[in-house]
């Protein structure tokens, strides 16, 4: 049974980050995810925005996080050189009525300690986006918020941690704690046992049953909260900035939203479900979706969508005066009495992305507090270096990469001008793209207008190459979503 000092459940945004801040020390430190790869839940499928910090409600452990961490980003971000521009984002009132909610969150956002808000006239909105609905009256303005790569934030900063000594296990399930009296001294997993000094929760949306399983918050669950968007066509349809609707008391709203890849996202609706592992797009979400998003921009057409998707939010119920309203669910961020060794997270939904740093920074404080020594690693580096992105380079800088390795020089993907050279780098990186959806998320291949249709059957045949495995053993996002079945023509024995 191996041991380590502290073992993070979950390798999403919250646990990469918490591992990558925790490597700057002298621990030993095992990050654990169920999935094939880092960042396949919430982490994957979400807005992809750096909140400013206005709509979280005063005195809240979100509204405490979300500030905190808006100005983290512009040095989380560069030295993991991950995608990140503050293009600012506006709440925008449709009708006098509407209007009058923006002098709310421009008080909540001030109390809140976020800088440069305030409210403008529908002349500078129009300036600025001038697809908005003309019904426009005003809008809220905060120059602090920003978007970014959710997916490339967690990989960047699981791989900054894995090069900084932690060890990763994909595959690997959380099944139970081992315990020695009160104290948790390490996790069962599908894989074998592991003893820790300190068990972090960052499992997302499962998060209620890693803690109950620790005897922590026997009462908390959380709810998905499904969330259903479309992509536009960058070449159809490109904004400057961030459009959010007014608030309701369920959620910031249907925005529409630039992104890091140049599209146009529109999005999400908030419907509360059952099941955690749910993501399919309805025709009532999308219907809801789009009927939204054209109260900002109406001349929105579907035309122009190149694809839809949903993603789920770890809604929980940690301060919530009346369960049925949402809107005053809380941040879980803790070290709980009932149980030594353990660090309790859960319910981190929106602005969870925002909040990663500095919930990590303030992990570290909570262990600090209980007297956890921290000694620093002389030889701990910040800086993750990235593999090179063939169509975001000048003509001179391809051909070089090209002379270097002649990979660089085959396209795959033709939309996004991904290349054979970017495939194999990410199958050989720190953390190997190891399937078709790894490598879309690292580097945006099979995202264009195309969707897939041309790269596919490349990119299998690299991975199968690379991997040394066959063909049938290339899946789409892990065991049990294989591409192929057999050779064509090839003759099955009847048995």
């Amino acid at each position: 049974m191996k041991s380590f000092d502290i073992i993070i459940i979950g390798a999403g945004v919250i646990g990469a980050s918490i591992a990558r801040y925790l490597s700057r020390y002298k621990f030993s430190i095992l990050l654990i995810d169920k999935e094939s790869d880092v960042g396949m839940g919430t982490s994957s499928a979400n807005s992809a925005l750096v909140h400013a910090g206005y709509d979280a409600v005063a005195g809240t452990m979100k509204a405490k996080m979300n500030v905190a961490a808006s100005p983290l980003w512009d040095d989380f971000a560069g030295e993991l050189h991950i995608p990140f521009k503050r293009c600012g984002d506006f709440v925008v009132a449709i009708g006098d009525e509407e209007a009058y909610k923006l002098d709310a969150l421009l008080e909540r956002g001030q109390k809140n300690g976020v800088p440069g808000l305030r409210i403008v006239s529908r002349d500078e909105l129009i300036r600025q986006e001038p697809l908005i609905n003309p019904a426009a009256t005003a809008a809220l303005w905060a120059p602090t918020g920003g978007i970014c790569d959710p997916f490339a934030a967690t990989l960047a900063a699981a791989e900054n941690a894995v090069l900084n000594g932690v060890t990763l296990l994909l595959n690997t399930k959380f099944e139970d704690f081992i315990r020695e009296k009160n104290r948790v001294i390490g996790i069962v997993t599908n894989r074998g046992e592991f003893h820790a000094k300190w068990v972090i929760n960052a499992a997302g949306l499962f998060a209620d049953a890693v803690m109950h399983k620790g005897g922590v918050r026997p009462d908390f669950t959380i709810t998905p909260r499904k969330g259903e968007y479309f992509i536009i066509d960058r070449m159809e349809l490109a904004l400057n900035t961030v459009l959010f609707p007014v608030p309701s008391q369920i959620s910031k709203g249907i925005l529409v939203t630039a992104t890091m890849h140049e599209n146009t996202l529109i999005g999400p609706n908030a419907q509360n479900q059952q099941d955690k592992d749910d993501k399919e797009v309805t025709k009532n979400g999308l219907d809801e979706v789009w009927n939204g998003a054209q109260k900002l921009i109406p001349s929105l057409s579907k035309r122009h969508v190149i694809a839809t998707y949903a993603g789920l939010r770890a809604g929980g119920n940690a301060s919530t005066p009346d369960p049925s309203v949402d809107y005053h669910t809380d941040f879980v961020i803790e070290i709980p009495t009932e149980v030594d060794g353990f660090v309790n997270l859960g319910g981190i939904e929106s602005p969870g992305l925002t909040s990663a740093p500095a919930i990590a920074l303030y992990v570290i404080d909570l262990l600090k507090d209980q007297g956890v020594k921290f000694e620093e690693r002389a030889d701990w580096n910040p800086i993750r270096q990235p593999r090179p992105k063939f169509g975001h380079l000048s003509t001179k800088e391809q051909n070089a990469l090209i002379e270097k390795d002649p990979r660089y020089g085959r396209i795959i993907c033709r939309c996004e001008m991904i290349t054979e050279g970017e495939i194999v780098a990410e199958i050989h990186g720190p953390i190997p793209a190891v399937n078709y959806d790894a490598i879309k998320r690292r580097t945006w291949l099979g995202t264009g207008r195309c969707q897939g249709g041309f790269d596919m059957p490349l990119v299998t045949e690299i991975l199968a190459r690379e991997l040394n495995l066959p063909p049938t053993k290339i899946s789409k996002k892990g065991q049990g979503s294989e591409f192929l079945y057999r050779r064509t023509k090839q003759v099955e024995d009847p048995a």
